[in-house]
């Protein structure tokens, strides 16, 4: 397995990490949420989360580009999305679905990142 590189891109003033694995690019959500939050940026991530539109978009693009991608776990997320008591957090989402799109780690070195077509979205 060949190990991820960092780099760094600056938008808009603000600087964004850049992890590639083989090629392809995850975007660092939190940092781009550090822009709107800068003392709680895992909310804005979160809240994010929490929309129909978002669990549908993430969804089917794991469905088009991951075949261990839990369908049945995705729609119970879908039904749930948008209501109030609706909380849903990226290492809860990859957990019961088995997403690829989305890496999420805790801690002082950790971040949220999502494959550049996920990020876009964000």
């Amino acid at each position: 397995m060949t190990k991820a590189k960092k780099s760094v891109i600056e938008v808009q003033g603000t600087d964004i990490s850049v992890l590639s694995k083989s090629d392809v690019d995850f975007i660092s959500l939190t940092d781009i949420a550090r822009y709107r939050n800068s003392q709680e940026p895992f909310s804005i991530i979160n809240n994010w989360m929490r929309s129909r539109s978002t669990i549908e978009f993430l969804g089917l693009w794991e469905k088009l580009s991951n075949p261990e991608f839990k369908p049945l776990e995705f729609e119970r997320f879908r039904n749930e999305a948008g209501s109030n008591y609706f909380v849903l957090s990226p290492q809860r989402w990859i957990e019961a679905t088995q997403a690829v799109g989305i890496t999420s780690k805790s801690g002082r070195y950790g971040g949220t990142y999502a494959h550049r077509d996920i990020a876009f979205e964000f």
